[in-house]
């Protein structure tokens, strides 16, 4: 992915070094617990609950020791400057695109950078649940390390899949200003637990989509997609479903507690978005479940 000579977002808070917290809550978006899932599956338990919980509580308690401060690398610079110079792409994209839909005016969101464990208004978070998105304060939060995690336990590397899981996360901020995320929020809150599940694979696809979207502008605005970048996004999120993780804890499928959607579902949902550029064909709540 092209970011050289790319703005950094003044949007961006750094709080690295100053995780702490023993018990600590988790609140915020789906795509947050891709690594302690993926880990909780090949360590033979099951993500179901873990997400269950997230969704439909907004939080759950981990056990956690004291995080000890980390000595940055040149490495952990980089990420921090691609993070925020993905974000300053949402910023452009989205202003644009709000406007030209007639959506009114684009509020940025803002980020926080973090290692260990973080406040957010959503409660506290370890590192262990990778980055989510607050509504309560509009703040996408990710410890970096989370990068790092996704090549290493899912084989999904490359600057452009680091920038589809922010692109994702923003996406659902997108959904928060719309007022989708929070009208779906509060009708799970009254629906069967399979209902629930369904409605939340909605708002994962919807913001895949998104992240699709903002892909294929920011490229048109920047030049900023490279050969390679689009496969190393699909890949990613192709990893990402949850009949991929079920069949990897149980060995089989269980529907009716999807979260995320299908790994054919997650892909087609970034494939529309990078191929059609247009937020206004993202409508993921209207279509037949069977559909999506």
């Amino acid at each position: 992915m092209r970011l050289n000579g790319r703005r950094l977002s003044s949007n961006v808070s750094d709080r690295r070094g100053s995780g702490t917290g023993r018990k600590i809550g988790i609140g915020g978006g789906i795509v947050g617990v891709i690594i302690i899932a993926v880990m909780t599956l090949l360590n033979g338990g099951g993500v179901g609950d873990i997400v269950q919980n997230v969704v439909n509580q907004g939080s759950i308690s981990l056990g956690g020791d004291m995080q000890p401060e980390q000595q940055l690398t040149a490495e952990d610079q980089r990420l921090f400057d691609l993070a925020s110079k993905v974000l300053a792409g949402t910023e452009d994209v989205w202003t644009q695109e709000f406007r030209r839909q007639g959506w009114g005016e684009y509020e940025c969101p803002k980020m926080v950078v973090y290692s260990g464990a973080v406040n957010s208004g959503c409660g506290h978070a370890t590192s262990q649940v990778g980055p989510f998105y607050c509504s309560a304060d509009e703040t996408v939060y990710i410890d970096l390390d989370f990068f790092k995690d996704m090549e290493r336990n899912i084989g999904a590397g490359g600057d452009f899949a680091y920038a589809y899981v922010i692109a994702h996360e923003v996406g659902h901020h997108v959904q928060h200003l719309l007022g989708t995320l929070d009208k779906a929020h509060r009708a799970m809150s009254g629906m069967s637990e399979r209902e629930s599940n369904r409605t939340s694979v909605r708002l994962e696809l919807q913001a895949d989509f998104y992240a699709g979207v903002w892909a294929n502008r920011d490229n048109a605005l920047f030049g900023s997609l490279e050969p390679g970048d689009a496969e190393r996004a699909i890949a990613a999120a192709s990893k990402i479903g949850d009949d991929y993780l079920q069949r990897k804890a149980y060995g089989r499928e269980m529907p009716d507690s999807f979260n995320h959607g299908r790994s054919s579902q997650r892909v087609a949902w970034l494939k529309k978005g990078l191929a059609t550029g247009d937020p206004a064909q993202g409508d993921t709540f209207t279509p037949a479940y069977d559909e999506l």
